[in-house]
C-alpha cells in the first residue's frame, strides 16, 4: 500500500506523521510519499516550524519557500527512518489539497495522511479547508490528526 503523508511545516504535521508510526504495520506499506505543497503566489511564507534548521538572523533573507518546503518534507520523512517503507520525497506548487488529491490518484495510494488544525485563525476555520476538502475529494481513506485538545490555566481536562 502507497501511503501519503502531507506536511504544511506545523508540528500537527509531523505529530500526524508519528501518529502514523503508531499504528501502522510495515510490513502492508510499500512506500511513503511525503509531500509539501507550495502556493504560488503566495503572501505568506511557507513556515518550516519542525525542521533543525537555523532560522535567519537579523537582515538575512528568509530563504525560498522550497528550502522551508524541503525542511518540512526532510523533517516528517525522518520520522520513518528504519521502519521499513522506502521514503519519497517531494515538493508540489499548486493547491494543497488539490495537490495532496492528484499524488493520490498517480500512485493509486490507500491511505492518505493530513494534519488537521496545522494553520489559521481558529480550529474551526483550519478544520474546514485543507484537510476537509481532502477528505471529501481523495480516491482512498484519509486519515485527518487533529491537534490535541487545549486547556485553559486551572482547567480540568474532559475525561
Amino acid at each position: 500500500m502507497h501511503v501519503i503523508v502531507a506536511t504544511d511545516g506545523s508540528p500537527q504535521s509531523l505529530a500526524a506523521a508519528r501518529h502514523l508510526k503508531s499504528f501502522a504495520d510495515p510490513q502492508k506499506i510499500t512506500t511513503i510519499s511525503v509531500v509539501a505543497v507550495i502556493r504560488p503566489l503566495a503572501s505568506v511564507a511557507f513556515a518550516d516550524e519542525i525542521s533543525e534548521a537555523e532560522p535567519p538572523g537579523p537582515g538575512e533573507g528568509a530563504g525560498s519557500f522550497r528550502d522551508a518546503a524541503q525542511g518540512a518534507v526532510d523533517a516528517v520523512a525522518a520520522v520513518f527512518d528504519d521502519w521499513g517503507p522506502s521514503i519519497d520525497k517531494q515538493i508540489r506548487s499548486g493547491s494543497p489539497a488539490a495537490e495532496i488529491i492528484k499524488l493520490a490518484n498517480q500512485h493509486d495510494a490507500g491511505l492518505v495522511v493530513v494534519a488537521a488544525g496545522g494553520r489559521g485563525i481558529s480550529d474551526a476555520i483550519l478544520v474546514g479547508s485543507t484537510a476537509q476538502r481532502v477528505q471529501h475529494y481523495a480516491p482512498c481513506p484519509v486519515l485527518v490528526v487533529r491537534p490535541a485538545p487545549r486547556t485553559r490555566k486551572g482547567a480540568q481536562p474532559k475525561v
